[in-house]
């Protein structure tokens, strides 16, 4: 993609990713599901994830699957409040660049 993400973006993906599942996903199921819309690395989703469990967007809990812990993110009443906001926000913004480019002389 060559349009920089920034972290707004990013945080309204991954919480629109996580709120998809009553129960909440773990972090790999994630990645993958963000690097099919977006290039990232998971470096760079850890923090995010990190970021909106601090601000109490999300809420983390484990779960024991073969033997293993797996680490699971579920959406908080907060976070469904800030994914709203997002999905304003991107309804607005995304209608003026499209109108952008519609009216564009190519």
């Amino acid at each position: 993609m060559v349009f920089n993400t920034g972290a707004a973006l990013l945080d309204a993906v991954v919480l629109a990713i996580v709120s998809r599942d009553a129960e909440g996903t773990y972090g790999y199921r994630i990645t993958q599901d963000v690097r099919a819309v977006i290039e990232i690395s998971e470096s760079t989703l850890y923090p995010v994830l990190r970021r909106l469990q601090k601000d109490e967007c999300l809420e983390v809990y484990d779960q024991a699957i073969d033997g293993r812990n797996r680490r699971y993110y579920k959406i908080t009443e907060r976070g469904r409040v800030q994914l709203n906001l997002y999905r304003s926000e991107w309804g607005n913004y995304s209608r003026k660049i499209s109108r952008i480019f519609e009216e564009a002389r190519v």
